[in-house]
């Protein structure tokens, strides 16, 4: 095993120390949040994080985070870039699952359950664009089908109106588009009540526990107004990482401090999820490289830095007139947006785009 050089050897020490200190100082009162970097979206998700009180108070149910997870996958990569020609048409998508009474729903063949989906106090900022209700109309048990549909709420002494499927049904799964029944007060609050029935069909015996359909779901499509947060002007500041990931980065942090600075370029910045504790309620992607520019601006600004007129004029005047004049900086030119889904405390499922979080090139200005 190699030896480590007496400086490398002080400087992890130093490090050690350091971060222990520091550690110590910034210890967290019970029941708060992890200290989150300031990076946009981390900020952003932080507002949503759960508290140490209340959480989780209903976990989200296997099939509607199965739904949820297939929906992501068709709007965005692994890394949560959003695919092009995407068709969910809007940058938020919200699952919120029924309540239903309780009781025993079958009688004989017949599976009959009210079920209630409550609206929280939606953000002035989330426009209401449709209303889908998803369900699985047909499901296979041991000798026989279940075959099922839904129903309006009756009012008063007239008969709940059936719903049809918007199309035809997609990987089994259903949807109706109940926008038109949606009741919503002016807080921004709303419910929905709908009658699920089904009917086991075929021959099924006596002897086969009827095995109750999962509750179907609802799905809200929002347009968010305030989810394109605007670049941010400066570079975010450095913090503080855990000592093994010091000492972990040390040769590549040395090699970096002794060779010249480069050009203006990308440079990468992972964060996992997982080291900020948020992965038992961020579903995907698992991490964010929001990624930043760093580096010299070059004295002859290339036409792929998109440098304006202003920093071109600036660079000359640093060299030929004035040398404290300073040079253009580098910073982010072009970002993209990430898609995150995520479950929120009511045990609901969030599908969100964030525009301006993934700087994609630089410039300089």
């Amino acid at each position: 095993m190699a030896l480590l050089h007496p400086f490398t050897s002080l400087l992890l020490l130093l490090l050690a120390v350091s971060l222990s200190w520091t550690a110590n100082q910034s210890l967290l009162l019970p029941g708060s949040l992890p200290a989150v970097p300031p990076l946009p979206l981390l900020q952003a998700l932080q507002t949503r994080a759960p508290g140490s009180q209340g959480w989780p108070v209903r976990l989200a149910s296997r099939q509607p985070l199965h739904y949820m997870l297939s929906l992501y996958r068709r709007a965005a990569d692994r890394d949560g870039r959003p695919r092009r020609g995407r068709s969910l048409g809007t940058n938020t998508v919200r699952l919120v699952q029924a309540s239903a009474p309780e009781g025993q729903p079958w009688a004989g063949r017949w599976y009959m359950q009210t079920l209630t989906y409550r609206l929280e106090s939606q953000s002035e900022a989330e426009h209401l664009l449709r209303a889908m209700v998803i369900y699985l109309p047909s499901l296979p048990q041991a000798h026989s089908r279940l075959l099922c549909a839904l129903e309006l709420e009756a009012a008063g002494e007239a008969p709940g109106a059936l719903l049809s499927p918007a199309s035809r049904p997609r990987h089994g799964w259903a949807e109706a588009d109940v926008t038109p029944y949606l009741v919503l007060e002016k807080s921004g609050m709303g419910s929905l009540v709908l009658r699920h029935i089904c009917v086991r069909a075929g021959r099924a015996r006596d002897s086969d526990a009827p095995v109750a359909p999962s509750h179907p779901f609802l799905l809200l499509y929002l347009n968010d107004t305030q989810a394109g947060l605007a670049p941010p002007a400066t570079e975010p500041h450095r913090h503080r990482r855990d000592t093994g990931t010091l000492a972990h980065d040390l040769p590549g942090y040395l090699r970096e401090q002794g060779k010249e600075k480069s050009d203006c370029s990308l440079r990468s910045f992972p964060v996992s999820f997982a080291q900020l504790g948020w992965d038992h309620w961020i579903i995907a992607p698992h991490r964010y490289n929001p990624r930043y520019c760093k580096g010299v601006c070059p004295r002859l600004l290339r036409y792929d830095y998109h440098a304006p007129n202003h920093a071109v004029v600036q660079s000359f005047v640093h060299q030929l007139v004035d040398a404290n004049v300073p040079r253009p900086s580098c910073v982010p030119y072009r970002y993209s947006p990430i898609s995150v889904l995520m479950i929120e405390r009511d045990g609901g499922i969030l599908y969100k785009e964030y525009e301006n979080m993934i700087a994609e090139s630089c410039t300089c200005r």
